[in-house]
């Protein structure tokens, strides 16, 4: 007989690694590890550096995948502009405390991001986009 507490803590979700499709590998990776901060846990082709196709990425708590859209060999000069329009529905969030200091770490990593806003939900939030399209969003509950 399985005991409800061993199966609940078996059934128990503990995150969620979002896939982004992305144009630039090495763009993509200037802009999440370089300047956001994450870190690269597992890359395909280590041997191509940043010019990989696929990058697992960690941040504290946070997880996050990126694959290239094309193979090196097949991706074109310039990145479709439908596909980045088609991206702007599509927003990543993350929690934090510190929005002000936030801002501040990531203005001097060189991020072009607006000054943190309240939102309609009273959060404080700062708001900007990958260079794929994605937006994001660091937020945090105004007391």
């Amino acid at each position: 007989m399985i005991e409800t507490n061993t199966q609940t803590e078996s059934l128990k979700i503990y995150g969620i690694a979002p896939l982004l499709y992305v144009f630039d590998m090495p763009a993509s990776l200037a802009f999440y590890r370089d300047k956001l901060g994450f870190k690269i846990n597992l890359q395909s082709e280590p041997e191509a550096g940043d010019d990989c196709n696929f990058v697992y990425l960690k941040m504290d708590e946070i997880e996050l995948m990126l694959n290239t859209q094309y193979e090196k060999m097949n991706r074109p000069n310039v990145q479709n502009e439908l596909r980045m329009k088609a991206h702007k529905d599509t927003v990543l969030y993350f929690g934090c405390a510190d929005i002000d200091a936030l801002y501040k770490k990531f203005r001097a990593a060189g991020l072009e991001t607006g000054e943190p806003v309240i939102t309609q939900y009273n959060f404080k939030a700062i708001h900007f986009s990958d260079p794929d399209g994605y937006g994001l969003c660091f937020h945090w509950p105004v007391k």
